[in-house]
């Protein structure tokens, strides 16, 4: 069955907003990537259905939402603008900047699929089995992915609860 995007768009789009404005901590650039998030799906209409949407809408939406962020990183708008800051609303003070320095490393140089499971892990708190559900992998491949990469970084970053 053929997506209908309109009703898509009015099913979803509030999810997907919040999704980007959590990531990118404002509101006007998360209108911005909600509407990249729909243009993406309007450009793969052809091959996709709405089996799954919500899952496929918040992945994307994940994604532009972390290229936004890079993009940021690598020509800010202005002086003060940092990456980060869409984690500034986080309640304890260690736990944000825990967080803040695992992403500005993963952003730095690591594949988008390694980034967005480490973003839906540490940041979101889904379980290993969460995050695999949504990155279509095996949970002992996510465990993988995160271990090499909390390996490279050289830190234990918490885990998450389930």
């Amino acid at each position: 069955m053929a997506i209908d995007i309109e009703d898509a768009y009015r099913r979803f789009g509030p999810m997907v907003v919040r999704r980007c404005r959590a990531l990118l901590g404002d509101q006007e650039q998360a209108v911005d990537a909600m509407h990249d998030v729909f243009v993406r799906l309007i450009q793969s209409g052809d091959r996709l259905d709405d089996r799954g949407m919500s899952s496929l809408l918040y992945r994307v939406a994940t994604n532009v939402s972390l290229n936004k962020l890079r993009t940021r990183r690598r020509k800010p708008e202005n002086a003060g603008d940092d990456m980060l800051a869409a984690l500034a609303h986080a309640t304890d003070v260690e736990e944000s900047t825990g967080t803040r320095r695992l992403l500005q490393r993963l952003l730095g140089g690591t594949s988008e699929s390694t980034t967005t499971m480490a973003v839906m892990h540490w940041v979101d708190g889904m379980s290993l089995e969460e995050v695999a559900t949504e990155t279509g992998m095996s949970v002992s491949g996510v465990r993988k992915r995160l271990r090499i990469l909390r390996e490279q970084l050289g830190g234990q970053p918490q885990e998450a609860s389930p």
